[in-house]
């Protein structure tokens, strides 16, 4: 992921970039592995989550719980931190925007979309990301031009995406509203890095603080969406209530936190790895314990899209090389305002 932007606090494509070091910052006592494994499970099990939240409430309603859940941890996280809130009404309009497209939209698609699909099938779809980003850049971004390598990779991603679906069958007995409705989700995520990318680079702010303000825009535009579409619940289920806090305070608030440590400590090469377990651990979980069934095209086409996703995501040693140096130029630039 190319800095300075925030990172979505849901799984996506790649990891944000690393926040300036506090002066006398100490190495973390967790070693970096076991946050890697937290932070795959906590993302892979976000599908299981929204499953379950769904089962007790509205989609909106699992929208809206996750957001203010995740706003609530990063507002703490900010205020520990002493972050400041961006003072730009230009900015702030930016943020509206990405906050539709990075949460309020794909949030509440996924939940729609897991009406009627197994959450197996909404992890593999949030794995398509990277596939539409490569397809975006190359209209959006005139900085990012393709390489064959990764064009090659978004035709083995898309291949990847028509195994999942059973092309071959007609797409038969595939539920294709639910389904269309999980992949516009990941277009969304892409649509909305693009547009971060373009507007909030150089803004100034630091990436918690962009997130944070992000979740809590995008809490206030389900907040006025929610009681148009949907009525107060008569009852709060705890399993289903459970699920929601859950997917809000770990998947779309700790997690954050716990990306940003990783990228800053090990790299975003190794950080953007996670994105490569989430759909293989959502899988398992659906499986496991939701008793989804699974089909041999499922796991195989997953493998695909993954392969797909990875080399749209490779780049030239060289270019790499440069990628780092600019985006640890652009750190310093931000750590000094």
């Amino acid at each position: 992921m190319n800095a300075p932007c925030q990172q979505p606090a849901a799984p996506v494509a790649a990891p944000p970039p690393p926040l300036p070091p506090a002066p006398g910052t100490r190495r973390p006592a967790v070693d970096w592995r076991i946050r890697f494994a937290a932070l795959s499970l906590i993302w892979g099990f976000s599908f299981l989550l929204i499953k379950v939240g769904t089962e007790g409430y509205a989609p909106f309603q699992v929208t809206l719980g996750r957001l203010l859940a995740g706003t609530a941890v990063l507002g703490v996280a900010m205020a520990v931190r002493r972050e400041r809130l961006p003072r730009s009404a230009r900015t702030w309009g930016h943020i509206t925007v990405a906050a539709f497209f990075l949460n309020a939209l794909p949030f509440s698609l996924f939940s729609y979309a897991e009406l009627t699909i197994p959450s197996t099938l909404a992890g593999i779809c949030n794995a398509t990301s990277p596939l539409w980003g490569m397809a975006l850049s190359v209209v959006a971004l005139s900085e990012d031009r393709p390489t064959r390598r990764r064009v090659a990779g978004l035709g083995v991603g898309f291949l990847g995406v028509l195994t999942v679906l059973g092309a071959w069958r007609g797409f038969s007995g595939l539920d294709l509203p639910g389904t269309g409705m999980a992949l516009l989700a990941s277009f969304s995520y892409a649509v909305g890095w693009i547009y971060v990318r373009r507007t909030l680079a150089g803004t100034g702010s630091s990436p918690l603080t962009l997130t944070g303000s992000q979740l809590f825009v995008g809490t206030l535009q389900l907040a006025v969406v929610t009681p148009v579409f949907t009525s107060a619940p008569d009852t709060f289920p705890l399993l289903p209530t459970l699920s929601v806090l859950a997917l809000g305070a770990l998947g779309t608030g700790l997690a954050v936190l716990l990306q940003y440590g990783l990228v800053q400590e090990v790299g975003p090469t190794t950080g953007q790895m996670v994105t490569y377990f989430i759909p293989v651990i959502a899988t398992a979980a659906g499986v496991a314990l939701l008793g989804e069934q699974l089909s041999w095209n499922t796991p195989v086409g997953a493998v695909i899209v993954l392969a797909g996703a990875a080399l749209t995501q490779s780049r030239p040693a060289g270019s790499a090389a440069r990628s780092g140096r600019t985006a640890g130029g652009r750190t310093k630039r931000l750590s000094r305002t």
